[in-house]
């Protein structure tokens, strides 16, 4: 049983899409991470010549959305399906308090453009039961998954 957070510390965020950078190479001793702050407008900084220190919460979220981005591929595959190139997977996870005890909890929103909901909510739940990340928190932490997809974007 998971413990419900009642007061929010702070929150790491990623937006991870499929296409990875849209194309472009990348170098594989390197992670591209765009950094935010909370309560700054636009939730979003770009610093050239300071490296940013991220979050153990920004870090996790990154991490386990690369992985589940990559579950989701394996997924559809084998459901033979092909994901949009406008998929992507937002991850959020929050670090906070209940009573004195620390605790995280994490939303992922997935959203598959053109996909049918009930097949994109196949391929999700799919990649929640092979993704290592999603695997490690299973009955560990609140976790809540919201699957955008061609009937919800038309709504």
């Amino acid at each position: 049983m998971t413990t419900k957070i009642q007061t929010v510390l702070m929150t790491g965020k990623t937006h991870t899409t499929a296409s990875r950078r849209d194309g472009a190479a990348r170098r594989e001793d390197r992670v591209d991470i765009r950094m935010s702050t909370p309560g700054k407008a636009g939730n979003e900084i770009a610093l050239e010549a300071i490296p940013l220190h991220p979050t153990a919460e920004q870090l996790f979220a990154g991490a386990w959305s690369a992985c589940y981005t990559g579950a989701l591929g394996v997924a559809a595959k084998a459901k033979k399906v092909a994901l949009p190139r406008d998929m992507s997977v937002d991850v959020e996870v929050d670090l906070g308090q209940t009573g004195d005890a620390y605790f995280i909890q994490a939303r992922i929103d997935v959203r598959m453009p053109g996909v049918a909901l009930d097949l994109a909510q196949a391929i999700a739940h799919a990649a929640h039961e092979m993704c290592p990340y999603s695997k490690a928190v299973h009955g560990n932490i609140d976790v809540a998954t919201n699957v955008i997809a061609e009937e919800t974007l038309a709504a």
